[in-house]
This record gives structure tokens, C-alpha cells and sequence, in this order.
């Protein structure tokens, strides 16, 4: 089995810098993706020399990971993905709080939910406590006024549609969200929390099952057995340590501009490019 190197990069890379990457992996040859991106053929795997490639690529704030040789998108059946910070820019609660003058202090909270430092479940359930008393309607306008795509999300969506990819969202955010952005990008599933309205007003209270680690790495099996695909057959892509679940049982798991713990345990991380580096992790050869 052989292994190219994908070498990513916010902006062009000189191509001294790229030989060096290219002579550290032994890669005979140096393929240009595009104006940020090249493939490296051939390359040596060995996990010293992978340490080496990290820190080299670390200097140059490059984005790096070996790809199986053939791999492309056409190889997978379902891309499962993360929302806050990965598929969209912001952290929905946090702008929720935002509204009630208590953004810094959930914030807070979801800061440290992210790192691992913090039960998932539990802190998701004191932050939305802190929201009793909102106006449901509030939450389209925070849709309306603060969602925005994270870049290369449209690129990638479009790629796994063309390659037949089913694209699933699932979060630990909020039905209200995902529910449109599903309908926005034309997704075929979502999944997540769904907030308690009594009288147009949330309670502080989430209905039904906290969507956590281990729903989303449920979440993933499920509907990968439904679609009859293998787990090498997915990829998933999150930011949160209430991500890494979903990533380990994914074919591959990518950290996307994720926290430390996160990109320590994935296959792969993208923390320079949006989510279309994806697209060119598994560019047909």
C-alpha cells in the first residue's frame, strides 16, 4: 500500500519549502493540486519521519497528512459533521447568550466543554438553563444576523453531492440551526438538541436526548448501516472534544481548526484551510 503526502497551505508555499517536505518523505514526484495545495507521490510513513514533517510543516504553518494512494472523495458514502466552529463560524449558544448580556460567561463554558475539560452533557445543561426566559423568535434572528458558513463549506458540500456522498450534520447545538442549514445546503440529515418552548419563550430545559460523544459517534454507525457502507467508507470532521467519538469510528476522522486534544487523537487535522482542503485531501489522482 502506498501513501502520497497532502501538503495544504492558506497561502503559496515556495517551492524550496516544498522540496524540502517533498526530500523528508522521499517523494519522487510533486503534483500540483492547486495555487495552496500539492501531493506529494510515494512518500515514506515511518513514524519518524512523520515527526519530522510535523514540525517541519508546524514552521510553515502548512496543514499535512498521507493519504492512501487512490483515495478519493468517490471512496467514501457519508461525511458526518460537527456545526459550531466547523461547518458554521460561530458557537450558536454563545450568540444566544450574547443576547441576553451573558455571552462571556457561557462562553466560558463552552470553552472549556471543547477542551475536555468538562462534561458535555453537564455543561450543555447549565448554559441552556442560563437561556430561560428567551423569546423563541430570538433564535431566527441570531440565524439571520450571526450564522455564517465556515469557508470551503458550499465547495466541499457540492463535491459530495457530485461523488455521491450522503452528508450528515449532527451537533450539540440546536434543532432551530440545524434544521435550516439542512435545508440551506440541501443536507440529507441533522441531527441534534432541541430546546423546550413553553408559551414562545424557552425554559432553560432541552426535550428528549442529549445529543453528546457518544450520540454522535452512535449517530454515525447508525446511519452508516443504513446506507450499507463500511467504516472505511466515512469521514467525519469536528473541532470539540465532544467530537472525538465520532471521529475514532469514522473510516477517517479530521480535526478542523480544533483544539489540541482534538488534533492529537484524529487521523488528520486541517488548522491553515477551510473545509474545501478536504476536497483536496481526496482530489482524484
Amino acid at each position: 500500500m502506498s501513501f502520497n503526502l497532502i501538503v495544504q497551505r492558506a497561502e503559496p508555499l515556495s517551492m524550496v519549502d516544498l522540496a524540502d517536505l517533498a526530500v523528508l518523505v522521499d517523494a519522487p514526484t510533486i503534483e500540483v493540486l492547486s495555487d495552496t495545495a500539492w501531493r506529494c507521490l510515494n512518500a515514506n510513513v515511518e513514524a519518524s519521519v512523520r515527526e519530522e514533517v510535523r514540525e517541519l510543516a508546524a514552521q510553515l504553518q502548512c496543514d499535512w497528512a498521507f493519504v492512501e494512494a487512490g483515495r478519493d472523495l468517490s471512496s467514501f458514502g457519508l461525511w458526518m459533521t460537527d456545526m459550531d466552529s466547523t461547518l458554521i463560524e460561530i458557537e450558536c449558544i454563545d450568540e444566544i447568550a450574547a443576547l441576553l448580556g451573558i455571552k462571556d460567561q457561557v462562553a466560558a463554558i463552552t470553552e472549556r466543554s471543547m477542551a475536555g475539560e468538562l462534561d458535555f452533557a453537564e455543561s450543555l445543561t447549565q448554559r441552556v438553563a442560563l437561556l430561560a426566559g428567551l423569546k423563541e423568535t430570538s433564535l431566527r434572528h441570531v440565524y439571520d444576523s450571526k450564522v455564517t458558513l465556515t469557508s470551503g463549506t458550499e465547495t466541499l458540500v457540492a463535491a459530495c453531492k457530485a461523488a455521491g456522498v450522503k452528508i450528515g450534520l449532527i451537533s450539540g447545538g440546536f434543532t432551530h440551526f440545524t434544521d435550516r442549514l439542512k435545508a440551506q445546503l440541501g443536507l440529507d440529515y441533522a441531527i441534534a438538541n432541541t430546546l423546550e418552548v413553553k408559551e414562545g419563550r424557552l425554559t432553560g430545559r432541552l426535550v428528549g436526548e442529549i445529543i453528546d460523544a457518544q450520540a454522535k459517534a452512535d449517530w454515525l454507525i447508525k446511519l452508516r448501516d443504513q446506507l450499507g457502507l463500511t467504516a472505511a467508507q466515512t469521514f467525519a470532521t469536528g473541532d470539540g472534544a465532544n467530537d472525538l467519538k465520532m471521529l475514532e469510528v469514522a473510516g477517517v476522522g479530521i480535526a478542523f481548526h480544533a483544539k489540541p486534544i482534538v488534533c492529537h487523537q484524529a487521523d488528520m487535522a486541517l488548522s491553515y484551510v477551510g473545509l474545501d482542503g478536504v476536497v483536496r485531501l481526496f482530489a482524484k489522482a
